[in-house]
């Protein structure tokens, strides 16, 4: 059972990771790929950059750093076979549950709605990720846990390719 659950979380890191590429390159079709006259040189950065006072820039900033480590230590728990773990972790952290602990309520006025909707689907997958999570243990099924963690995965990829912040 835990070597299924070790093989079922590297194909989730390996298939969001996939999604995350495929994100990006759209984006960057979107954008206009570089051409030869160009000499590598990078594309104009097309997102829409969203003003936020300097003092939340930096806390919004940290929010995301913690939420790539929340990620990262949800992923850990699921290759060790620690489903119900990874759930706590998604809850407590992305979920529902942590919008207090992030300041959504004060971060959400400067963001413009399409944000404000990519965070609230991220933090509402985080949930039902972890309550899928919890699941696992009931059901042994990791592939509804997986799919939802895939769309928390999704709903941040989407925000960093059409927002950023300075």
């Amino acid at each position: 059972m835990r070597t299924l659950l070790a093989i079922a979380a590297s194909t989730t890191v390996m298939l969001s990771a996939g999604l995350a590429t495929a994100q990006h390159r759209k984006h960057q079709d979107q954008m206009g790929r570089m051409n030869h006259m160009d000499h590598g040189a990078p594309a104009a950065d097309s997102r829409e950059f969203v003003k936020f006072p300097p003092e939340l820039v930096d806390h919004t900033l940290a929010n995301m750093r913690d939420h790539l480590l929340t990620l990262q230590q949800i992923n850990e728990a699921l290759a060790t076979g620690e489903s119900e773990k990874a759930g706590k972790i998604a809850e407590e952290r992305l979920g529902m549950s942590s919008l207090r602990l992030h300041g959504a309520a004060e971060v959400a006025k400067y963001m413009p709605q399409g944000m404000q909707d990519a965070g609230t689907t991220m933090h509402k997958a985080a949930s039902r990720f972890a309550i899928e999570a919890q699941n696992v243990g009931v059901t042994g099924e990791m592939k509804p846990a997986l799919g939802a963690l895939g769309e928390v995965m999704s709903a941040c990829v989407s925000c960093h390719a059409g927002y950023r912040l300075r």
